[in-house]
Parts: structure tokens; sequence; C-alpha cells
């Protein structure tokens, strides 16, 4: 394991409510948001934008590593999974302050190569109370080689107490990307996720795929206060997924019962 950098990367914002609305749109709900009103979970993802000039840019879309994020060597990034921590609500119309720090990086040698285990601490203060904590997996890994397997997907279980059935296409992710400014190819485009980066076609976002499953916690159990998830595959535009969930047990299965994401609340 290396020794994660201690500097702290730090972001203001202002949490326009016109934006959170834009986002409830994309998802098709019809809740009114204004002023004052608390943002609901995961959308402070549409806010503290890293907006960097194209020359800034890896061939993936995102900002170049080397900052916050170390340059391991490894060309291809996948968010993997976080953790939530939900303390105070986060108000909607006033400022905030988005703290961050690379607090893990890990290298191993996996079945498909060398594999980089990147963890980010991010905090979110508001009027001096710490809102929310979240930490963020990414996992980064080498192109993939000629002709190599791909890892069979875990399979979903089918004991669901309820489920919820959605098709993604290019136009919700396209407004996913625009809302979160996310530039990485791979969710928009097709011929580079494929010959690049080895997926069957554009990929729908982790993130998304986790705001769903936590607004539907939310609709069932009320405000959360810990949400944990993780990515165990890639759902591809096109397909259709069903949103499950058991208890305090959530996750999405793919086609051919392929388990997409799991989570826990």
């Amino acid at each position: 394991m290396k020794i994660a950098s201690t500097d702290i990367q730090s972001q203001s914002d202002v949490l326009d409510p016109q934006r959170a609305a834009a986002l409830l749109a994309a998802l098709d709900r019809d809740e009114e948001l204004n002023v004052g009103d608390t943002l609901p979970p995961f959308f402070h993802h549409i806010y503290f934008w890293d907006a960097q000039p194209p020359g800034a840019l890896g061939r993936d879309g995102h900002p170049k590593v080397g900052g916050l994020i170390p340059d391991l060597g490894l060309p291809r990034r996948m968010w993997a999974g976080g953790h939530l921590e939900f303390n105070n609500p986060i108000r909607l119309g006033q400022s905030a302050e988005k703290r961050s720090i690379c607090e893990r990086i890990e290298e191993k040698t996996g079945r498909s190569g060398l594999l980089g285990f990147v963890t980010l601490r991010h905090e979110y203060w508001q009027d001096g109370h710490l809102c929310l904590t979240e930490w963020q997996d990414l996992v980064y890994r080498e192109d993939p080689g000629e002709g190599g397997d791909k890892p069979m997907p875990p399979i979903a279980r089918t004991d669901a107490l309820e489920r919820h059935e959605l098709r993604f296409d290019t136009t919700t992710l396209f407004r996913y990307s625009a809302l979160t400014f996310n530039g990485h190819r791979i969710h928009y485009d097709g011929d580079y996720a494929r010959s690049v980066e080895g997926y069957n076609g554009i990929v729908v976002h982790g993130p998304l795929l986790a705001q769903i499953l936590m607004l539907m916690a939310t609709d069932m159990t009320g405000p959360l206060t810990t949400f944990q998830f993780r990515a165990t595959a890639p759902l591809i535009v096109g397909e259709t997924a069903q949103f499950c969930r058991s208890g305090s047990e959530l996750w999405v299965r793919g086609p051919s019962d392929r388990l997409c994401m799991t989570a826990t609340i």
C-alpha cells in the first residue's frame, strides 16, 4: 500500500435548486424543490464541478490524474463503489463546501493484470456543520489484452420484496453526464467503449444506478443515515434492469440475472 497525500482539495458552490430540479426531471420524478429544501441524497454530485480545459483531460475524457488522484500508469478507470454517512441536511439555495483528500492507494495483481485501488474521502460542509461524508472507491486497470477472457459476472438473487424495471437510453445518459459534468467517454462514445475499454457498448453510469437505489430506499424508509454500494458488472445502454430491495439490502439485476450492483442501507 502506498502512502496517500495529506493535501486537502477544497471547493465551494451555491446549490442552485434549478439544477436539482433538472436531475429530478431526468430521473422522471415529479417532486418540487425550492430554496431551503433538503437536497435529495446523492444529488451533491451535480454540484462542485471540476471543470478543466481540453488540454487537461485524459484520453477517457476525465481530468488527467496526477493531482488529487495519483498517476499509477493505469489508463482505465472504474467507479467501484462507495460509502456515505449522512449527518445533517444539506439545504438548497445556500453555499456549501466540499473538502476532498486521497485517503488510500493500493496496487494489486488480478486476473486481468495490474490493478490500482484509490479511495477518496469527501466531506460536505454547510454553515459550519459537517453534513455528509462520502468515501469513493476507484479502480484503475490496464488496457484489455488481445482476445483475453472476460470475467464471468456474479448472479443476482431473486428474492426481492420490491422491484422496479428500468431501461436506459442515450438521452438519459447524456443528461446525467451533463448534470454531473462527467466527460467519461464510456458513457457516450460506443466505439471508444468497445474498442479501447473492452465493453459491449455504451455503459450506464455506476453512480446513476446508485442514485436510483438511494431514492428507492428513501421512498421506503425516509431519510438515510448510511448507504454503501459496490459495482459488480456493467449495465449497457438498451438493456433492461431490475432495481430490487429486500429489507436493508438492494441490488440491480441485469439481463440473464447478471448482478450489476449491490447496496446496503
